[in-house]
């Protein structure tokens, strides 16, 4: 790294303290150095890590910023799969984003919010027959069964759990060493194959589906070549669709976490048509779910008396501008009212990525994200009634993704 007064961890490697301090790390060294960024030495490279409301917009400069070589080997072995579309640039990633576009605008957060809400209501007999539902495993179930009927992706009643887990196992993975990160390896392999064999059948008419579904559209998508995806690619960005949507199972628990801690706002809930949005939006900006993002530089630039040389890997803090004061009045408290007289920036509520979905990384999925977890709110405040025994709602911010420990158990569930 050039020498500049720019703060210095002074580890050989910082790859163990992140593992130990998981979402805070970058927040820690900030707060230390009282900087907005920082060199260190991370995932055996470089790096520079950098927060604020001007860093985003910087680190979302697609002159500046390429993603391509920026996430390690092991979080595309299981989050999102190698050499798909989080880690494209430019043209190429622009015309794949077209089809991710497509399929995640209007209508599509609408269907899928009905269908969960049809879901949730089909499970209350079950919950009423039951001595207790950890809510967590059954979001992950629902969400998955919901995201596969959605993008036509033929799956049985009886594999749903399995493949759900699946799904949450390549989540899980995320940040993870050792078992959790086999596990969600190994489900990814699994999952490709199965879903390979979906996009086979569709391609050899041995299948239907439907022409506006994720599953026909990814099979038949051509790349700027003219050619058809190769199957494995297929395969991946598919699941590139339904594994978020299975994602969302963190936010309706943490959702519910803040619905028991936070009862007083049920009656706001029931009165003010706003509230259910803003509700949502407090949930996603103060509870952990994305702790911070990659890229690589493209073109050398300076930033804060800091040179920022071709190929660093830079790390953005999500979780810290998303509770950073000098954007949020008492960031670390939950005060959905802020979002009332809140006027929108891409740089500064960033739980999806920061800027515009269209034309740069951030997630096309937000708005579906946003309507299936108001549709489960309206479930729980306005379908079921449940009681909350004691259990250990706690989150430990050092481990990546992070829920609440027990998954959030309901009993006694009735129908409003």
């Amino acid at each position: 790294m050039p020498k500049t007064n720019t703060p210095h961890e002074k580890d050989i490697d910082e790859t163990l303290a992140l593992s130990q301090e998981g979402y805070l790390y970058i927040k820690n060294r900030m707060d230390k150095h009282k900087s907005d960024l920082f060199q260190t030495h991370l995932f055996g490279q470089e790096a520079i890590c950098i927060t604020g409301k001007e860093a985003a917009e910087i680190f979302y400069d697609t002159e500046r910023f390429v993603r391509s070589g920026a996430a390690p080997k092991r979080v595309q072995k299981t989050l999102t799969g190698e050499n798909a579309i989080q880690g494209m640039d430019g043209e190429a990633h622009n015309h794949r984003k077209s089809l991710f576009m497509s399929l995640t605008t209007d209508p599509n957060p609408r269907v899928l919010a009905d269908l969960a809400s049809k879901e949730w209501k089909a499970a209350i007999p079950r919950w009423e027959a039951a001595e207790k539902i950890n809510l967590f495993d059954e979001s992950k179930i629902v969400l998955c069964k919901i995201a596969c009927q959605w993008a036509g992706v033929p799956l049985l009643e009886a594999e749903t759990k399995e493949y759900a887990d699946d799904f949450a196992e390549m989540i899980d993975a995320f940040g993870a060493a050792g078992p959790r990160h086999w596990k969600g390896k190994s489900a990814r392999t699994k999952t490709e194959k199965w879903i390979e064999t979906i996009i086979d059948n569709l391609r050899a008419g041995r299948l239907k589906a439907p022409e506006n579904s994720a599953l026909y559209m990814v099979a038949n998508h051509k790349e700027l070549n003219g050619n058809l995806l190769e199957i494995e690619m297929a395969a991946k960005e598919l699941i590139n669709f339904i594994r978020p949507i299975v994602a969302i199972s963190t936010y309706i628990t943490f959702m519910a976490v803040a619905l028991h801690e936070h009862s007083d706002y049920k009656n706001v809930l029931l009165n003010d048509a706003d509230a259910a949005h803003m509700f949502v939006q407090e949930v996603r900006r103060f509870y952990p779910f994305t702790p911070f993002v990659g890229a690589k530089v493209k073109k050398e630039f300076a930033w804060n008396g800091c040179d920022f040389k071709t190929g660093t890997l830079v790390i953005l803090d999500v979780f810290g501008i998303d509770h950073d004061s000098r954007i949020w009045e008492n960031p670390y408290e939950f005060q959905p009212e802020r979002f009332r007289t809140w006027q929108y920036n891409p740089f500064e509520f960033i739980p999806h990525g920061g800027g515009d979905p269209a034309n740069g990384h951030r997630c096309p999925g937000e708005s579906i994200t946003v309507e299936i977890m108001k549709a489960t709110l309206n479930f729980l405040v306005n379908k079921i009634q449940y009681k909350v025994p004691d259990q250990d709602l706690s989150y430990n911010m050092t481990r990546i993704p992070t829920f609440p420990k027990s998954g959030f158990v309901i009993t006694n569930v009735t129908s409003k």
